[in-house]
């Protein structure tokens, strides 16, 4: 391929294996201490992925893995790469009201922001969790002097979606420079497929995570946003007992055959860090209606 490629939005969700949506039900935030903490290691191994591969992307990193790995958090900021938020403890946005959701959001960037040694301008919610029920968060969060958010899932899904958000980048805020990066999606037989990593990439056959990045960045001429978890390049992780049959074919599915991959994605297309697709996307015309 050409010099002249499209530079996607790589980005890690920066969470351990027992802070993930699939499990809110079966394990307690109580216990979360008592647990064994496996991110840091992991959050290695992906920066030696990306060192391999030469690319740079964004750690959206919770709060409170923040505070128990400043080291991991200090490594991913010298070897280049963006640390921006996750929200302190994974709590959805939706179960907020404005007044939680603001000091959720100024807790986690004070926290983030000691351990790494660096400003964070970029947030993204738990479980893509800003949808119609909640649009005041994005007025928070300009507020609060983001510079912008992925938060948005503009599809329909069991745990998460806004199908009226647009698919591209918009501002949600009027008079504000906040800019929304929604996570892709691809067109086909005239709907929209989640097409943005986690999951969807891990289990569906590496073609189609090409197929929807090509459709994104040659047909409709923009950036893919592209994200995965720590936990997710760990098959040697505890295993959950008591959960949903379904939570744990999503979550231990095809573990071994992620970091081959990420490898054989990172090679294949060109990527960065959010912050910096941000501002090339600011300078479209940004309206609800794009």
């Amino acid at each position: 391929m050409s010099e002249t490629r499209i530079v996607n939005g790589l980005s890690v969700d920066v969470e351990d294996w027992f802070q993930v949506g699939a499990f809110e039900n079966t394990i307690s935030r109580e216990d979360w201490d008592g647990l064994e903490l496996r991110v840091g290691d992991n959050v290695a191994r992906i920066l030696d992925l990306f060192d391999e591969a030469k690319v740079k992307a964004t750690f959206f990193t919770l709060g409170w893995v923040a505070e128990r790995n400043k080291p991991a958090m200090r490594e991913i900021v010298e070897r280049g790469h963006e640390l921006a938020s996750h929200g302190y403890d994974h709590t959805r946005i939706f179960t907020f009201t404005p007044d939680q959701f603001a000091a959720d959001i100024h807790k986690a960037k004070a926290i983030l922001e000691d351990a790494g040694g660096v400003a964070v301008s970029g947030y993204r919610a738990p479980s893509f969790s800003i949808d119609a029920r909640n649009p005041w968060a994005h007025d928070v969060l300009a507020g609060q002097g983001y510079a912008y958010s992925s938060s948005v899932a503009p599809v329909v899904h069991d745990h998460y979606g806004w199908h009226e958000a647009p698919r591209f980048a918009f501002n949600p805020v009027a008079g504000s420079d906040l800019v929304e990066i929604p996570v892709t999606t691809a067109i086909f037989g005239g709907r929209r497929l989640a097409a943005g990593g986690g999951g969807f990439f891990r289990v569906l056959p590496y073609g189609f995570s090409r197929w929807a990045i090509e459709q994104v960045n040659r047909q409709d001429g923009r950036p893919a946003v592209f994200y995965f978890h720590p936990w997710e390049v760990d098959p040697g992780q505890p295993r959950v007992v008591g959960a949903r049959m379904r939570s744990r074919l999503r979550h231990y599915t095809n573990l071994s055959k992620m970091a081959g991959k990420l490898s054989n994605l990172l090679g294949e297309f060109a990527w960065g860090r959010m912050d910096e697709l941000a501002e090339r996307e600011r300078s479209r015309s940004l309206d609800w209606a794009a």
